[in-house]
């Protein structure tokens, strides 16, 4: 990155798809979906890409007259923060989903993991490659993190979650690495459950974090979310798990 502010702005969450792309009826009132949700987009296959690529161009002048030094490409090709990497990894039979408790408590379909977990391939890299042909400053891709993968999976293979979120990791360090190759600036990991499952996370989640992170140079950021007020109108937890975030690189 050319020059870092001393406080630089940036996108921490997505940026709202607009409405011809997205069906907002059927996207409101349920949590981010965990496996694919292609019901969601209201543009046909055989132009969906395309309509994306103009919607990303979209969020990124938005972001670039709104002043914002750090720009992102919104999310927008994902049907949420989480579901796009975490269906394109082996080891997932996305065809017979599984169900795991949302962070409201109720059961939601979810990615099945049935064999080891791998990546396969650089999922977002192309993405961080259009974000930067599309604008000159400085860019930041996130990719989900392991520990809020594990939970948001039904482990049908492993002996326990935290030997899931340790190959997750495997998955996300390779991803991130690829993506500081790409020329990204600055890689954001969301990791929301270590705030809504302290406990789980004291257990392995720092751990599972700890090694996405290792041997990465590059700026990294984590972010840990509260909640959507539309859906939780009471936090599950009012603790925030950034004490113990200092153990981490």
């Amino acid at each position: 990155m050319a020059e870092m502010l001393l406080f630089p702005t940036t996108l921490v969450g997505s940026y709202p798809q607009p409405d011809w792309l997205i069906d907002r009826k059927k996207l409101a009132g349920r949590f981010p979906p965990r496996v694919r949700a292609k019901e969601l987009w209201r543009v046909p296959d055989a132009l969906l890409a395309e309509a994306q690529d103009d919607a990303t161009r979209l969020a990124i002048r938005a972001q670039e007259e709104a002043g914002i030094d750090i720009v992102t490409d919104g999310e927008i090709r994902r049907e949420s923060y989480s579901n796009r990497f975490a269906t394109a990894l082996e080891g997932i039979d996305i065809d017979n989903p599984g169900v795991a408790l949302d962070r409201s408590g109720h059961p939601n379909p979810v990615p099945r993991i049935v064999c080891k977990i791998r990546r396969k391939y650089a999922v977002e890299v192309e993405d961080l490659k259009f974000l930067k042909r599309n604008t000159e400053k400085p860019v930041k891709i996130t990719v989900p993190g392991p520990f809020t993968m594990s939970l948001q999976a039904q482990n049908d293979f492993y002996k326990s979650p935290e030997e899931a979120a340790m190959d997750y990791a495997v998955a996300v360090n390779e991803e991130i690495k690829d993506l500081f190759a790409a020329g990204a600036d600055v890689v954001q990991v969301d990791e929301p459950y270590m705030q809504a499952r302290p406990e789980k996370a004291r257990e392995y989640g720092l751990k599972a974090l700890n090694r996405t992170l290792q041997d990465i140079e590059g700026v990294t950021a984590v972010h840990i979310c509260f909640g959507y007020a539309a859906i939780i109108h009471e936090r599950p937890s009012g603790y925030s798990f950034l004490p113990e975030l200092a153990a981490s690189p």
